[in-house]
């Protein structure tokens, strides 16, 4: 076997990439214990009949905003079963920014084979409403990114949801964890909205602090990587490296990043010259409406990519060429020739989307393009172009 091939599959550093993903919702969430009390402050009434609790968090990219709903959710519906029957939904409204898809996305999760076609919102409400009644169940909605609903709609989703008791007989069928940006939600809350939520029921987060990203560069560390790999010394690195924006975002990357820097190397260890490397470049957060406007082979192109460098920290252009081809059998799509994929490269590496450099072979054989993702992690991309391409394929 080719001498340069010995780093794949090595396991030298990272022995599981996905608690470093951006999506990960660890079981215990570390850093926001002052924040989890107060949300189970404002729901402290929620294990009795006929009530429902309503909370708006905001907070900046970063600050651990969605993490806090979900595990929250989760400890409810867990720890309370014998109390009350709660479950619950997370919608990131990013994704499903109208009426219709929310009310779709929550009655689905109720009920997965009901039929929504043709059903006007108001019908569908009601019939949430009736499953819930029905079930004896009480359903906590988190509606992430909740401005992009907002924006394309106004306040009207909220006026149903919060409203969906009025004139009717029982109470307290839902209730609601709002997720935004402050600067960005406060300006597009009706004032009728934000006194039925309640003027105190707003949890605000600030970026971590160097303790709370110190904690979770732990957690991350040890779900990640070889206990040997690591000692307090670069997590404390990690940690103030990060701490100027307090986006725990980049301890994630620098962990990922620094761990695939040593395995380049052929180390077992990480030094703390990989974490400066890696906190050296700009780490880049890719707008999903950049993602959605790429053409469709241009994102299953993208996409084999990802799924590679999300575990290596590069890829030959022949190896992503080969990849491609794989997703495209798994959407059901013909691939484009290699003339069209050699365009694909040149756009992506114009859009800073990738990376490119030539090396030699080993024994005289050539030389082959490598193709990298220095400033944009590719964990981030895998999710929204999956998605992306759903839609577009019906899948």
């Amino acid at each position: 076997m080719a001498g340069y091939l010995d780093r794949i599959g090595a396991g030298l550093v990272l022995k599981d990439v996905e608690p470093l993903s951006f999506d990960y919702i660890p079981a215990t969430l570390v850093g926001r214990d002052d924040k989890l009390v107060d949300l189970a402050t404002k729901f402290s009434t929620i294990t009795l009949p006929e009530t429902s609790c309503n909370v708006l968090i905001t907070g900046p990219v970063g600050s651990g905003k969605t993490a806090l709903a979900k595990v929250f959710a989760n400890d409810l519906e867990i720890n309370f079963s014998k109390k009350r029957n709660i479950s619950s939904v997370h919608i990131n409204c990013r994704n499903f920014n109208t009426t219709p898809q929310v009310l779709h996305k929550v009655i689905t999760k109720l009920d997965p084979g009901y039929p929504v076609r043709g059903l006007s919102s108001s019908e569908v409400l009601s019939s949430i409403r009736k499953i819930l009644r029905n079930l004896n169940k009480h359903f906590l909605i988190i509606l992430d990114e909740v401005n992009h609903v907002l924006m394309k709609e106004g306040n009207d989703i909220l006026y149903k949801l919060l409203r969906i008791d009025e004139d009717k007989q029982g109470k307290g069928t839902l209730s609601l964890i709002l997720i935004s940006q402050e600067e960005v939600v406060l300006n597009l809350l009706e004032g009728a909205v934000i006194s039925r939520l309640g003027v105190g029921n707003h949890i605000r987060l600030s970026g971590y602090s160097k303790e709370g990203l110190f904690q979770i560069a732990k957690q991350r560390a040890e779900l990640s990587l070889f206990n040997e790999s690591y000692d307090e010394k670069i997590l404390n690195l990690i940690a103030s490296s990060a701490a100027s924006k307090g986006d725990a975002r980049n301890v994630l990357h620098l962990i990922e990043g620094a761990a695939k820097n040593a395995e380049k190397d052929g180390r077992k260890n990480i030094i703390p010259e990989d974490i400066q490397t890696i906190s050296s470049k700009e780490v880049i957060a890719v707008e999903p409406h950049i993602i959605d406007s790429l053409r469709p082979h241009l994102q299953l192109f993208l996409l084999a990519i990802c799924r590679r460098l999300k575990k290596e920290s590069e890829i030959t252009s022949g190896d992503a060429e080969q990849l491609y081809k794989v997703v495209c059998e798994e959407y059901n799509q013909s691939p484009k020739g290699h003339t069209t994929l050699w365009k694909y490269m040149k756009d992506l590496e114009n859009k800073d989307f990738l990376s490119s450099k030539y090396t030699s072979m080993p024994h005289g054989r050539g030389r082959t393009q490598l193709l990298s993702m220095p400033n944009i992690l590719p964990s981030d991309l895998i999710n929204r172009l999956e998605l992306s391409l759903n839609r577009q394929f019906n899948i």
